[in-house]
């Protein structure tokens, strides 16, 4: 997730594959946070002699803490990508300096600080996704496939101009799917199996062109919204069907980011941020008492997916962010409730993070009785970088 604006000092921001860290490139560097604690692991920093160090507190890791090296690059950085929470970050720089062109993919070693390998391009690298197996490196009309360990190139993906470099990538080890926009006119979008190296399906998910997308967490249904922003649609990814379909609202806004619940079955809910500000909270397969409502959590027949029975009632959290700040929200835990004498039980509850290129990190936890009614209470909120 980039950001070409100036009017906001975070560059870029992402969230690992489980959820469990955050990184963010900034003009002057990145840090690296723990998203249980808040804490930060790695923080770029620059001594006396314009040498870049990279100050690591490596709590809960195998090495010891308070490792120092030296990382060959000084400047802004526009892509820092982790693989879970392991030693290997990919990092693609903002072009201030040769050493960091946005067309050099550097792939570092940060228990150790050595360099792994450098890749280097014709053209500028506008994403790069990973996985244990797997190293997508995104441009404006291609998609290049690596192998992860050896970096040799398996497959190149002639696309659609993609000059935001959207796309999706699936981590999970059974169904580790990338999609891709498969038009610049509609909403449509390609599934290709990175491991196996072919088409899986094309999905018409939209009208309009879209603008964000994302799998769930066992690679099984993908999210997608369009540049309009007022519908949000979920696809079963084996058959290409739409399972799932809910209106964020009436007016367009435009669709930050999209994030499933970690279920490892059917995904609990969704959440999208947008520029009004607000999070958007919908919910996929999550039955209340066991009947039919119009609720947003009995909106779903209980054993089947099928599409919402009324889209326009959802969860929203107003104001989380300033209306146009560029936005970020995972779901990193989720309890199910069954059973309870209390006269509005809480029959859900889940730990929210949500990153703001303003530069502020935000824990919540959210709770839905059942009543509908949510309560959000803030456990943590920092402030990612210095005034």
């Amino acid at each position: 997730m980039a950001n070409q604006s100036s009017a906001h000092p975070i560059l870029c921001a992402s969230f690992n594959q489980d959820n469990s860290c955050f990184a963010i490139g900034t003009k002057d560097g990145f840090k690296i946070f723990d998203c249980d604690t808040g804490r930060l692991l790695y923080e770029r920093v620059i001594d006396d002699d314009d040498d870049v160090i990279i100050e690591l507190d490596l709590s809960g890791y195998e090495s010891s803490n308070g490792i120092q090296f030296l990382l060959l690059a000084i400047g802004a950085f526009v892509i820092v990508e982790m693989l879970y929470r392991t030693n290997l970050l990919a990092i693609v720089g903002a072009g201030e300096q040769p050493s960091l062109s946005p067309r050099r993919l550097c792939l570092f070693n940060i228990v150790n600080g050595t360099s792994l390998r450098e890749l280097n391009f014709l053209t500028s690298i506008l994403a790069v996704r990973m996985d244990r197996k797997r190293l997508i490196v995104l441009f404006k009309e291609q998609t290049y496939i690596y192998d992860v360990n050896s970096l040799e190139k398996k497959q190149i993906i002639d696309t659609v101009p993609n000059v935001q470099g959207l796309c999706a990538f699936s981590a999970c080890v059974d169904n580790p799917y990338l999609a891709l926009p498969a038009s610049t006119t509609k909403g449509s979008l390609l599934v290709y199996n990175v491991v196996d190296l072919q088409s899986h399906c094309e999905i018409d998910a939209h009208r309009s062109p879209l603008i964000a997308m994302a799998f769930s967490s066992n690679g099984t249904y993908i999210a997608t919204a369009s540049e309009h922003g007022t519908i949000i649609r979920v696809h079963l990814i084996s058959d290409a069907t739409k399972s799932y379909s809910f209106r964020r609202g009436t007016y367009s806004s435009t669709i930050f980011s999209l994030s499933f619940g970690p279920s490892a079955d059917l995904p609990d809910i969704l959440l999208a941020t947008s520029s009004s500000g607000s999070v958007h909270i919908f919910s996929l397969g999550f039955d209340l008492n066991e009947r039919k409502s119009n609720s947003l959590l009995g909106s779903i027949i209980p054993g089947s997916v099928s599409d919402a029975l009324d889209p326009a009632h959802h969860l929203v959290f107003h104001h989380a962010f300033s209306a146009g700040v560029r936005s970020n929200a995972v779901v990193q835990k989720i309890e199910k409730a069954s059973g309870s004498s209390n006269p509005d039980p809480v029959v859900l509850r889940a730990t929210i993070s949500m990153i703001s290129f303003s530069g502020y990190y935000q824990e919540y936890s959210l709770r839905i009785n059942n009543k509908n009614e949510a309560t959000w209470t803030l456990e943590r909120r920092s402030k990612a970088i210095a005034e």
